[in-house]
């Protein structure tokens, strides 16, 4: 089991680089890995992981992939290319997402992109996350059967995990294992504002119900000292 300190990612969901410079200066080393998204990739495409890495740090590149199974084979490939910690043996990149609704096929395919490009540039490939459902979708009877259904779909496409909320965390550790990974995002202090989240539990709930890494966004970007509120989240782990 990885350390505390490699269990809190926190989401850089800013949208511009001086941003999240400033954020990762200020809670690295405290904090050793950020989620890089649609909104910072979007403005600054790799220049926010190559900054990320220079600092130290290490990305989960949260893009969710979801396309035809040769496009999401190349994008896996780039995404394992974007090596830009020169010291170490560890990629600046080391998990991303894909959509699981893509099908066994195109999840499949992203395997097989990473692992190759990982082959070729003789590097680690990056571990591969399958999205269940958002945890800003309300909660239903079948929610916990859809995730479970689709976490089987990642399983034996040969991904690593799973992103899932923590309410499913438990039944998709019970059901996979202690080695498959669980992302939980949705995590928040508790009797904070759940904002547009749904399905959310403190980080603390998180790793009890099972989960390997918690990603922690706007309760810690937003805080009047975003230093301190990491060291809290910690505290609970």
């Amino acid at each position: 089991m990885q350390g505390i300190k490699e269990r809190l990612i926190v989401a850089l969901d800013v949208d511009n680089l001086d941003r999240a410079k400033d954020l990762v200066g200020a809670l690295y080393p405290t904090v050793k890995l950020f989620k890089i998204g649609s909104q910072l990739f979007t403005a600054c495409g790799p220049k926010a992981i190559e900054m990320v890495a220079n600092i130290g740090a290490q990305v989960f590149l949260d893009l969710k992939f979801h396309d035809i199974p040769n496009t999401v084979k190349s994008a896996a490939a780039t995404a394992t290319s974007l090596n830009f910690q020169s010291t170490g043996k560890d990629p600046a990149v080391f998990m991303i997402t894909v959509h699981t609704v893509g099908g066994k096929q195109m999840l499949e395919a992203a395997v097989r992109g990473a692992k190759d490009k990982a082959e070729e540039l003789k590097v680690k490939r990056p571990l591969i996350v399958g999205i269940t459902v958002l945890t800003s979708d309300n909660p239903g009877a079948n929610t916990a059967e859809t995730v479970l259904e689709r976490a089987g779909w990642a399983k034996d496409a040969g991904l690593d995990g799973v992103v899932c909320s923590v309410l499913e965390a438990e039944a998709v550790r019970k059901s996979f294992g202690k080695d498959f990974i669980i992302v939980t995002p949705g995590i928040r202090p508790k009797d904070a504002n759940t904002q547009d989240q749904k399905r959310v539990a403190t980080a603390g709930e998180a790793i009890k119900s099972g989960a390997t890494f918690i990603v922690v966004g706007r309760p810690i970007l937003e805080a009047q000292d975003p230093l301190r509120q990491a060291k809290n989240l910690l505290s609970e782990l």
